[in-house]
């Protein structure tokens, strides 16, 4: 058809664009997407840091110094503040990687021409003259006329507000491109047909761009663990300032100095206030999306992150997902028997059946079921035979699974061919009782061994014009059945022992016929024994004995995709936490009720992938159950990071509160705590977060849904280990003030065993090993390296006169040596006896029997 002259679609071709000018055009007219906020730049992100409270005390203690003289103090202050900013920024910008490369998966696709090509790009990269397949569920990624056009209806609810499908037909050669019947914009959703569009315009241009719909304004949804962590960190700042005032005015009055008052005040506040908390979330979770992602699981909401870890039932579809989606004709049923046609030349005999069989398909299909029967009819001998002119297309609808074409012959024949469900297209075909019977026998044998089985059929019609809207009314012969091997995944098996190890139920949803169903779920390990529950059983059951059905059920067969909402609604109603898969347009409710949807990125509709919370890429069941295991793995080092942060915030508040009660000098200033800080703030952030799985994280029932990340548990063992900590530092300043030892020297023998005893309880809350010494030689190269910079920065602070001087610390010698170890061990060995006591009553914990409500 002629294109619009002048138009950037005048020089395309029906074989799409070349790369080249696909790549020329990208340049120029810039990627199709909306104008959306830009990321921060470095500048923007270092006055947001210099805003935080940690920040502006040390500004706030700087100036102290600077007024009472002490130079060499406020320039180390103020540079402090340089470095945090720095590594704020590198933090900031390594989750800021991950969120982009997110948002790239994130993209909508869209299925274009390039060179005679199907290729599946990001939405992003469409450009003005490409050529789009549209489907049914596809969201539109750019303004466009339809070319070809078979049923297209589109919900153009986004652009109107009208719910009500427009129906679209193709643009006639020479028309306007602008016609509004042939015209499909940007954002809206393909409900029904398919057909071939060329792109008129891309981003800004579209008409979503024109009357201002940009999305960027929308604000992220905020987790479970995002709001626990803000409402602790709110009670503790506020109880921290509040003793801060309290501290600063009693140590003004009882020393008769102001600046004593306000640094003793600052001291404390920098030692209580948990500013990293919010910070470790944030990076936790943008980092734990980044690595999902990398296993082919795109979390498209964040808290599906959380919710990963808490899945009790896993509800997969079979095709494509526990199987490989590559499917073959192998069997050919008929009146004189099965044949085999798993390779070689056609049989003639059965040529005319595989011949209906493709007619019922599309020409050029993105159904792997399709293609295979294509690809058999393509093996026939001799020239293919024209079919004339398809004249209509009858769909699969809910009370016929039949899809059929009508075609035209060159002398005005209109012949009708048809495939679906065996019994759907016997029953319309009007089978005696005999046939019927007989091949219903051969359909479970053929469905006993795992294939998947239609049923063909053809008719006829005098003319077109008079074509009925029902497929009954047509005059149907059965032609005989065509059975199509889609081998499982190699790695389903295991993955399916794994989720029964780790406490998950494994569901199976099929619209497959029953036994085909059966035979695939004992192929997988999926409770082969089980009955199976068919989408017609379903439909006979109220909601309450659907309930109690599913709990026995784990195969369902037949099952239609409104259905799966009603599965997903009785499940929760048992107390399962549900992961639901799906693809089509009608799973879209199903995967928005389940805590987790899971869409299919390759087969998967746009409708079905915008409605998930995360979506699968490669399609394999495999990676979901990866995901489970990921989504376990960053719930258990985000508790341990927050554990250690708790833990290590006991003995520096309380060194800092110390002296403010027996009326001692300050014995851990402003330059102390920032020393602290920068060792715990990339120990928590980047070492923690890399930290390995345990060995046993898919060999324990899921967590309760509603179990805090500061449970009591965890929160005890903190206050143990920071008490253990607290009073091995105090001990030898007792020691040190008992022996009349100067006060530097005391608060050198504090400060070395505080750090060392710190750098303990990050090895007491790593994973792996029951013993403090079995967590040490846990594989992890990140923290490893954090923790021994900051002992090698601990070195330099003792042996390097300046930096001694300006910690007011006092050299070492042997005896300084031994108490500073004496007291580190006793603290580490308190520390692995919490541990070991941890960790047994976690075994007991996990031993305990829980309702399938309770692991929810």
């Amino acid at each position: 058809m002629p294109l619009p002259a002048g138009s950037p679609a005048a020089e395309t071709t029906l074989q799409g664009l070349s790369d080249a000018e696909a790549a020329r055009r990208l340049k120029e007219a810039g990627p199709n997407e909306l104008p959306h906020g830009e990321s921060r730049s470095p500048l923007a992100t270092a006055l947001g840091v210099l805003g935080e409270p940690m920040i502006l005390l040390l500004l706030i203690a700087g100036t102290v110094y600077l007024v009472l003289g002490d130079r060499t103090e406020a320039i180390i202050l103020l540079a402090s503040i340089g470095l945090i900013v720095v590594i704020d920024l590198y933090q900031e910008r390594r989750t800021e990687r991950a969120l982009e490369a997110l948002r790239d998966l994130a993209s909508p696709r869209a299925l274009v021409l390039r060179e005679g090509r199907s290729l599946r790009i990001p939405g992003r990269e469409v450009v003005p003259g490409d050529l789009m397949v549209l489907s049914e569920g596809d969201r539109v990624a750019a303004d466009a006329t339809l070319l070809t056009a078979t049923n297209v209806q589109v919900d153009e609810s986004l652009l109107t507000g009208e719910s009500i499908p427009v129906a679209k037909s193709a643009s006639a050669p020479g028309a306007a491109a602008d016609r509004a019947d042939s015209a499909v914009f940007a954002g809206t959703v393909v409900t029904r047909g398919q057909g071939l569009a060329l792109v008129t315009a891309t981003g800004a241009g579209t008409e979503m761009g024109r009357i201002g719909r940009a999305m960027h304004g929308l604000r992220p949804e905020r987790t479970r663990l995002q709001d626990e962590t803000a409402r602790v960190v709110r009670f503790i700042a506020i109880g921290a300032i509040s003793l801060c005032v309290v501290i600063a005015v009693g140590t003004a009055i009882r020393r008769g100095s102001v600046t004593d008052g306000l640094l003793a005040g600052i001291s404390v506040a920098m030692a209580l206030i948990p500013e990293e908390f919010p910070i470790v979330l944030t990076v936790f979770l943008a980092l734990g999306a980044w690595r999902i992602a990398r296993r082919n699981v795109l979390a498209r909401r964040i808290p599906a992150i959380e919710a990963l870890g808490t899945v009790t039932v896993l509800c997969a579809d079979k095709t494509g997902t526990l199987t490989e989606n590559r499917m073959a004709v192998v069997r050919i049923a008929t009146k004189s028997g099965v044949h085999d046609v798993s390779d070689g030349a056609l049989p003639a005999e059965l040529a005319p059946l595989v011949r209906t069989a493709s007619l019922a398909s599309e020409s050029e299909p993105a159904d792997p079921m399709e293609r295979a029967i294509n690809a058999l009819a393509g093996r026939q001998d001799g020239p293919a035979t024209d079919p004339g002119d398809r004249v209509r297309v009858y769909p699969l609808s809910e009370r016929l699974l039949v899809v059929a074409h009508a075609w035209r012959s060159g002398d005005g024949a209109i012949n009708v061919a048809g495939k679906g469900a065996p019994e759907a297209v016997m029953r319309l075909c009007g089978l005696d009782e005999r046939s019927v019977r007989a091949m219903t026998v051969t359909t479970e044998q053929l469905a006993a061994d795992g294939l998947r089985v239609l049923g063909v059929a053809h008719a006829e019609a005098a003319d077109a014009g008079a074509l009925p809207d029902e497929l009954s009314a047509f005059h149907w012969a059965f032609d005989g059945l065509i059975a199509l091997a889609d081998p499982l995944r190699a790695a389903v098996p295991a993955a399916v022992e794994e989720c029964h190890r780790a406490g998950i139920r494994v569901v199976m949803l099929t619209g497959d016929y029953p036994a085909t169903a059966r035979a695939i779920a004992k192929q997988a390990g999926i409770a082969p024994l089980d009955p199976v529950l068919t989408g017609t059983e379903i439909t006979t059951l109220d909601d309450d004995a659907l309930r109690h059905q599913v709990r026995d059920v784990a195969v369902f067969a037949r099952v239609r995709p409104e259905q799966k909402l009603r599965l997903v609604r009785a499940l929760q109603a048992n107390g399962e936490i549900v992961a639901m898969t799906g693809d089509g347009v009608n799973d879209a409710p199903a995967l928005k009720a389940a805590e987790v949807g899971i869409a299919m990125g390759q087969r998967g509709t746009d409708v079905a992938r915008e409605a998930a919370a995360v979506v699968l890429a490669d399609d394999n069941f495999a990676s979901i159950v990866g995901a489970v295991r990921l989504g376990r793995r960053i719930f258990d080092n985000l508790r341990r990071a927050m554990a250690f942060l708790l833990a290590v915030h006991v003995p520096i508040a309380g060194l800092a509160l110390l002296p403010l009660l027996v009326d001692w000098p300050l014995i851990l200033t402003p330059v102390h705590i920032v020393f602290l800080e920068l060792v715990i703030d990339p120990v928590c952030s980047i070492g923690f977060e890399s930290e390995p799985e345990e060995p046993n994280v898919m060999r324990r029932p899921p967590r309760s849904r509603s179990e805090p990340l500061f449970d009591r548990r965890t929160v005890a063992l903190s206050l143990a280990q920071g008490l253990g900590v607290l009073a091995a530092a105090g001990g030898v300043l007792a020691v040190a003030r008992w022996q009349d030892l100067g006060f530097e020297e005391g608060r050198t023998l504090a400060f070395t065993t505080l750090v060392v005893a710190s750098i303990g309880i990050i090895f007491a809350n790593r994973a792996g090993g029951a013993s403090m010494l079995a967590s040490i030689r846990v594989p992890n190269r990140t923290l490893r390296l954090i923790v021994a910079l900051g002992a090698l920065l601990l070195l330099a602070v003792l042996a390097i006169e300046p930096a001694r001087a300006l910690f007011a610390f006092t050299p070492l010698d042997l005896r300084a040596a031994i108490m500073i170890a004496v007291a580190s061990t006793a603290a580490l060995l308190w520390l692995g006896l919490l541990r070991r006591l941890g960790r047994r009553a976690v075994r007991v914990l996990s031993s305990q029997p829980r309702s399938r409500g309770e692991a929810a």
